[in-house]
């Protein structure tokens, strides 16, 4: 089933600023907001991010292009234990 409310790629790729909230991320990629901050905290998150101080993190709009493309990202997210606080 499609999910009336995701973003198409072609959406993404034209109208979507250079980072997009945890929300706008999730959308796109079909999950749920709370299921991408279980990945995050595991270090499994398929989008690379910047954390901003006090748990704000926003998502590189061209990591979730090429994810939801297939292409491999040339620059994968950290292992958790390996981002800085």
């Amino acid at each position: 089933m499609v999910n009336a409310d995701a973003p198409t790629l072609a959406e993404i790729r034209t109208t979507w600023p250079a980072t997009v909230s945890v929300e706008k991320c999730a959308a796109a990629l079909g999950i749920s907001r709370g299921h991408l901050y279980e990945l995050i905290k595991r270090g499994e998150s398929p989008v690379q991010y910047l954390a901003l101080g006090s748990g704000r993190k926003v998502f590189l709009t061209a990591s979730l292009v090429r994810v939801l493309s297939g292409d491999p990202d040339p620059h994968p997210p950290a292992p958790a234990a390996l981002v800085a606080a």
